[in-house]
């Protein structure tokens, strides 16, 4: 079986919000054409103000109360 191809990974949709040390980025992508699913992720900031990938996991109220609205845009690309 092979492995996972970048180039094969369409992005359809996808938009930032920054938050005070972090951003989490809404996106939904269709891998070889499939099925297109939505990804959350987050990144931290570190020390000297780089990003760095980090688990999303648990969000503050704050977090959702401004995730959602991109949820609902992200819906229309699946």
């Amino acid at each position: 079986m092979a492995g996972f191809d970048k180039a094969l990974d369409k992005e359809l949709f996808s938009e930032q919000l920054d938050f005070d040390r972090s951003r989490i980025t809404v996106a939904v992508f269709a891998y070889n054409n499939g099925t297109p699913k939505l990804q959350l992720s987050r990144e931290n900031k570190d020390a000297s103000g780089e990003y760095n990938f980090a688990k999303l996991g648990r969000m503050t109220k704050e977090e959702v109360e401004k995730v959602m609205p991109l949820m609902e845009k992200a819906k229309k690309f699946l």
